[in-house]
């Protein structure tokens, strides 16, 4: 949507406002009178002219700036963590929440008496950037609880602990149905799940599935349990580049039955570690489905399964059956066992397994290759390749697709980084970004050292400091007059930026439209500025060689109607790129042989000369 706006101001003709003030700076900066890419300039600060005056005097006294975080990181759309203390209430009886959120929750169903049925089924809901925790539920209590929602599906940076669930309860039995499904860089911890309960049901159906980046860590579930039924459905399942630490499954406990269904299916270079299952048991029934089924590279290790159990059947169905080959450690399983009947199906990939009970133990599988690596590869344009299905399709392609009439796929191009807004240049320039000054950083955002917060901080400083590519120029804006200077100062003044209109298309078969090259589809220079991760809105941008850009209507392939407008780009010059880069897995060949196109993400952009 194009917004008008008085010439030397806001939408109010306030020229005093940040947004007054970058339009000011794009007149007098860019020298063509061609529209203004309102789509660039509605990132500007959101704050009124009184506002901007404040927190540009107050950013000057750090100390005074850091007390005023939460009101300027409302005031100015950033992702700040909330300053939240505990929450004291306290819930007796029969408690039916539907909806809780944004506190420090303490206790919940503590040491009730008799017979009932606590539900709690959303905490947290639809929230951007959550921060909060919940200490107590159901503990010292024979009531049965469920919890249906924790954390909302599709979250964004969720940083979220839960502390304890259903400990030491006399009977009674529990479901946990979603702990943060499909969060976006999420920090997810849960403490104790059904520890030191007797009798009861404890049935976890989902943690973490779907995630995108982030850490997640369950320290114990069902620990010294005595006699309670347990089952653990999925967890960390279809995650994408995700951290996760799993401590302790059914430790010591007496006669229970476990099941633990799938860890970490299908994950795209996951880095997984799974400490203790049973351990210590005595007589229980253990069965584990899946673990990294069909992954994507990553680093594994599995440390204890069953060890020192007295009596009992123990089932290991698959594990680390990866799609490419990673780095996978399963260090002792069955050992120091009484008497246990041990049955392991398939483990893939050619890596490490240790001390395992050799006279009682059972192998079905031992892959060295994956049949995946040997079934999926196919001869494709002289080179191989690998239907991979983390390389989402469409998401790179050859530049001989880009013709009127073409039908191809296009991938998920929706923004899924929180919604935020550039600092005013005058208060990003005296804020420290730096790796050296990550300690100021931290304090003026309230971020504790081993906080999501503080990870983010320091991942994406790691990343502006990185040393550039071959051939590549870069740097790293938190203001939209930064990216101006940067894009002229590579390409001159006479610039236009571009985008993808909307996201109409993703995820589907497109059809391409009329087409134009961008400087007459010559090989030209850009800029590219990507989203990076941090509290205001930050870009990364860089300009890289031989390239050239196009503009393409994107039409619905069945009724031929214009849905979108589209930007790619096409990396002539793949020379420096790695051999396993997602393209060449993708459409085959190597580095230096083809070249390479993809489209321009939404709240992405790339500068080019003016035509």
């Amino acid at each position: 949507m194009q917004v008008v706006v008085a010439k030397d101001g806001d939408e109010s003709g306030n020229p005093f406002t940040p947004k007054g003030y970058l339009i000011r700076y794009w007149n007098k900066h860019v020298s063509n009178d061609l529209p203004k890419p309102w789509f660039l300039l509605n990132k500007a600060s959101p704050l009124n002219a009184a506002q901007y005056a404040t927190y540009t005097k107050l950013v000057a006294d750090q100390n005074a700036f850091t007390t005023h975080l939460q009101s300027f990181c409302s005031s100015a759309n950033l992702m700040c963590a909330l300053d939240l203390l505990p929450s004291l209430e306290k819930h007796k009886g029969d408690v039916h929440f539907v909806s809780y959120g944004d506190k420090n929750f303490t206790n919940y169903g503590t040491k009730e008496s008799g017979l009932g049925f606590n539900s709690f089924k959303n905490y947290t809901e639809e929230e951007n950037f959550p921060v909060n925790s919940f200490r107590r539920y159901g503990r010292d209590s024979p009531h049965d609880n469920q919890f249906d929602n924790y954390g909302a599906p599709g979250g964004n940076t969720p940083v979220q602990s839960f502390n304890s669930y259903s400990t030491n309860t006399p009977g009674g039995s529990g479901q946990f149905t979603n702990y943060a499904p499909g969060s976006n860089v999420p920090d997810l911890h849960f403490t104790s799940y059904s520890d030191h309960g007797t009798g009861g049901e404890q049935d976890f159906k989902s943690y973490g599935n779907d995630g995108n980046a982030g850490q997640q860590s369950f320290k114990s579930y069902g620990k010294d349990g005595n006699g309670a039924d347990s089952q653990f459905t999925t967890y960390g399942n279809n995650t994408n580049v995700d951290g996760s630490d799993f401590t302790n499954y059914g430790e010591a406990a007496n006669g229970e039955n476990q099941n633990f269904t799938s860890y970490g299916f299908n994950g795209n270079n996951p880095a997984s570690s799974f400490n203790n299952y049973g351990v210590g048991g005595n007589g229980p029934s253990e069965a584990f489905n899946s673990y990294r089924d069909q992954s994507n590279v990553g680093d594994d290790t599995f440390t204890t399964y069953v060890k020192d159990a007295n009596g009992g059947e123990a089932n290991f169905t698959n594990y680390g059956q990866s799609f490419n080959e990673g780095t996978d450690v399963f260090t002792t399983y069955g050992k120091g066992g009484n008497d246990p009947h041990i049955n392991f199906k398939t483990y893939g990939v050619n890596n490490t397994f240790k001390d395992y009970v050799k006279d009682t133990a059972t192998f079905s599988n031992y892959h060295n290759k994956t049949s995946q690596d040997l079934a999926s590869l196919s001869e494709v344009n002289g080179g191989k390749k690998v239907n991979n299905r983390w390389i989402e399709p469409g998401k790179f392609f050859r530049e001989k697709m880009l013709k009127s009439g073409t039908i191809m796929p296009m991938p998920d191009i929706k923004d899924k980084m929180p919604k935020r807004s550039f600092l005013p240049r005058a208060i990003a320039a005296k804020l420290p970004f730096s790796t050296s000054k990550i300690d100021e950083l931290k304090k003026i955002f309230h971020a504790a050292n081993d906080s999501q917060v503080a990870k983010m901080i320091g991942d994406a400083l790691s990343e502006c400091e990185r040393a550039p590519s071959p051939g590549e120029t870069k740097q790293c804006v938190n203001s939209a007059e930064d990216m101006i200077d940067f894009a002229t100062s590579v390409l001159g003044r006479n610039v236009v930026v571009r985008t993808t209109e909307n996201t109409n298309g993703s995820k589907g078969n497109i059809m391409i439209g009329s087409i134009k090259g961008i400087n007459g589809g010559k090989v030209t220079k850009s800029v590219s500025c990507h989203q990076t991760l941090y509290p205001s809105l930050l870009y990364y941008c860089h300009s890289v060689p031989k390239v050239r850009v196009y503009e393409a209507d994107i039409l619905d392939p069945n009724s031929k109607a214009k849905i979108n407008h589209g930007v790619a780009i096409c990396h002539v010059d793949t020379s420096s790129w790695g051999p396993r880069h997602g393209a060449f897995v993708a459409l085959g060949s190597g580095p230096g042989k083809i070249e390479v196109c993809h489209w321009i993400f939404e709240n992405d952009m790339t500068w080019a000369t003016a035509d």
